[in-house]
């Protein structure tokens, strides 16, 4: 009798939790606005969507001075000026009188 009364428990958990399944409706509401949020906070940081539509040159440093300063920055890379003596700050070289 206990294994029918176990068996019969059983079988309405599993039919209850079936039924339940059927019911459930969230997925299709979550898939319709899956992205929403990482595309409106994309639209939001773009600054002027239509900057593409502008024809006009950009006013500014000439071609022959930007490669120039392109060339010193990666010069300062290669080369970095020494490090100055943090002993020497503050004391004066000259041979004033006391």
């Amino acid at each position: 009798m206990k294994i029918q009364q176990i068996a019969l428990r059983v079988a309405l958990i599993t039919a209850s939790a079936v039924l339940l399944d059927g019911c459930m409706s969230s997925t299709p509401v979550w898939d319709r606005t899956f992205g929403d949020a990482v595309r409106t906070v994309t639209a939001m940081q773009v600054l002027n969507p239509t900057a593409s539509a502008n024809t006009d040159p950009v006013a500014g440093i000439d071609g022959t001075a930007a490669t120039a300063s392109q060339q010193n920055y990666g010069k300062s890379f290669m080369a970095p000026p020494p490090p100055t003596s943090v002993f020497t700050i503050g004391v004066s070289g000259s041979g004033g009188s006391n």
